[in-house]
């Protein structure tokens, strides 16, 4: 098995409990795996591996892990955008123009669509990404839209529960009829595709109890929950998610105290999205008082073509420091380790012995720079799975 040392590291960020950072650090890849961290002066010789790397004092941080995106889908929305930044609300019907451009194009023009994310995800220092489906609601097209995403990663989610299309006329469709559709044929022909689903719990999409009957659902067909919950307003999602024992539930702009003590009670993962806040002018959640209150916090970017059409993982980092009140050690954590743990993983997100080796070199000396220079390119390399991408 090939073994690399990586040295030259002015801070190598591990996330290992007692070690978190390292000041002039070097790290040993073999095979996929990081197989040592420590001080460079620690480090094995350079006759005992195969290669070595001198990355000249930059700092060196986990492959970020971007636990919620909508990647498969046609078209774009940049009406909507101009729309939005000339004083229109937000509100989830626009998800149906994308369902139209979506349900047109072909698997393959899908495919190449989400190459082009993946790679611009990966240039930016994603090594780890989620992917929904959502933009087909029907049975063939959730199932299509999964089959695609696929290809690309092992975290993908069944959201046909997003909102309900429109029906045969045009109109509003049927909420009833459309989750048993959701329940039984969809979710049979999207669930081999699938390791989570989730659903779009807020008003213009599906009620609580809807939620929890698809949910349940989804559960037995092996599938693992999730949510949306409180973007657009104050509303039951959170409290749901955290009484079903959720791994995570995503947005969390509007919340109460009722819905904090919720979450960090129950460990569900907050996670947050705040590209959206901006492509919207929403306001931005408070990442401040989650944290205060021990709730386990994690970032990503949301990437799809309506309400937040950003891949940008570092975009989202800054953001969080400046406009939600994390230390920029807060934001990389949850970007990385915090991104994990929304995934229920524990072999990404850090550099620790076993760990995947995933990391990304910075052209800067420390992480502080992500958020001190933002929409600077300072991902000067990312290696996935031990190897250079």
């Amino acid at each position: 098995m090939a073994s690399t040392l990586i040295t030259g590291i002015a801070e190598l960020t591990t996330w290992d409990d007692e070690r978190p950072s390292i000041t002039d650090a070097a790290l040993v890849v073999e095979g996929r795996i990081v197989a040592w961290v420590g001080s460079a002066v620690e480090a094995p010789s350079v006759d005992s591996v195969d290669a070595v790397v001198h990355v000249a004092g930059r700092a060196v941080v986990p492959g970020f892990v971007d636990s919620h995106s909508h990647l498969v889908f046609a078209g774009d929305r940049a009406a909507e955008f101009e729309a939005r930044m000339s004083g229109t609300p937000y509100a989830a019907g626009g998800i149906r123009t994308t369902v139209a451009a979506t349900r047109a194009a072909t698997d393959e023009q899908l495919t190449a669509h989400v190459g082009r994310l993946v790679s611009e995800m990966q240039r930016q220092g994603t090594t780890t990404v989620e992917i929904k489906s959502g933009y087909g609601l029907s049975v063939r097209d959730e199932a299509r839209s999964l089959a695609v995403a696929r290809q690309f990663t092992d975290e993908t989610t069944f959201l046909g529960a997003h909102v309900v299309p429109a029906g045969p006329d045009g109109g509003a469709g049927d909420p009833t009829a459309y989750v048993d559709l959701v329940t039984g044929p969809m979710l049979d022909a999207a669930a081999p595709h699938a390791r989570w689903i989730d659903v779009f719990c807020e008003s213009g999409a599906f009620d609580a109890d809807q939620a929890r009957t698809i949910l349940a659902a989804g559960a037995r067909h092996g599938l693992r929950g999730r949510l949306h919950a409180n973007q657009l307003g104050p509303g039951p999602g959170v409290r749901l998610a955290a009484e079903l024992g959720l791994v995570a539930v995503d947005h969390c702009t509007y919340l109460d105290d009722a819905d904090v003590d919720a979450l960090a009670d129950s460990g569900t993962v907050a996670t947050l999205l705040p590209g959206v806040e901006f492509s919207t002018r929403q306001p931005y959640p408070d990442a401040r008082r989650l944290l205060d209150a021990g709730v386990s916090v994690a970032l990503a970017s949301d990437c799809n073509p309506g309400s937040c059409f950003t891949s940008s993982i570092p975009f989202c980092l800054a953001l969080a420091v400046r406009e939600m009140g994390m230390t920029p050690a807060e934001a990389l954590w949850a970007a990385t380790a915090g991104g994990a743990a929304a995934l229920d993983r524990t072999d990404v997100g850090r550099l620790t012995p076993g760990a995947a080796a995933d990391l990304v070199v910075l052209d800067a000396p420390d992480h502080r720079h992500l958020a001190y220079r933002p929409g600077v390119p300072l991902v000067t390399a990312v290696w996935r799975a031990g190897r250079p991408v």
